[in-house]
């Protein structure tokens, strides 16, 4: 996976995401990292719950069913002791999981769960934050701290959200989405961690 010997706190992998030796990757086959994704210590991602039932289109010739539980877009950063967790219900008879989809330039706060269908590009999530399951949040959205989305809800892009249970508060402010970029922060993780620009 690594290239260099292991050492450090880190492990960087050929598309240069950086997960910490202390994050805890369950079914790592069902986890898809799209690059340069940061992955602090104490972390969690539940790729194990997979979808278990097959939908009846496809066939056994088609080769190995898509099982990815969770994908995770590129310059994504999960902070410490968050945790990814695919959602589930009841579907023909049956309870199964299904895929959590996450864009690119994510930011999940510190000890946040999140369970949401899919997360837009470009989303600020704070501390402590739980997304319910099935919540889908558009793209350029901020979550501030301790907010709690219920499951199913739907978040319009360009929002900020607050409270328990969440509730649009206002909306991300024109020329304000260079807040979103992740490049930097990515650059003062690691092994040879380089300081922010000034």
């Amino acid at each position: 996976m690594s290239r260099r010997p292991p050492r450090g706190e880190y492990i960087e992998t050929d598309t240069g995401n950086k997960v910490a030796r202390k994050a805890t990757l369950v079914g790592t086959q069902n986890i898809m990292l799209g690059g340069k994704t940061v992955i602090q210590p104490e972390v969690m991602i539940r790729g194990d719950l997979v979808r278990s039932i097959q939908s009846s289109s496809s066939s056994s010739s088609s080769g190995t069913p898509n099982n990815t539980a969770v994908a995770i877009g590129r310059y994504c950063f999960l902070s410490r002791a968050s945790c990814l967790r695919p959602p589930g219900r009841f579907y023909k008879g049956a309870f199964t999981y299904m895929p959590l989809r996450m864009g690119d330039h994510v930011f999940v706060g510190p000890s946040s769960v999140i369970q949401a269908a899919s997360i837009g590009s470009h989303v600020h999530i704070g501390a402590r934050v739980v997304v319910g399951e099935f919540a889908i949040i558009k793209d350029y959205v901020r979550v501030l701290d301790e907010t709690v989305i219920p499951p199913n809800m739907v978040i319009p892009s360009f929002s900020i959200v607050a409270g328990q249970p969440a509730r649009v508060i206002g909306e991300v402010p024109e020329g304000g989405h260079e807040a979103f970029e992740l490049r930097d922060l990515y650059k003062t993780v690691g092994n040879n961690p380089q300081p922010p620009a000034s």
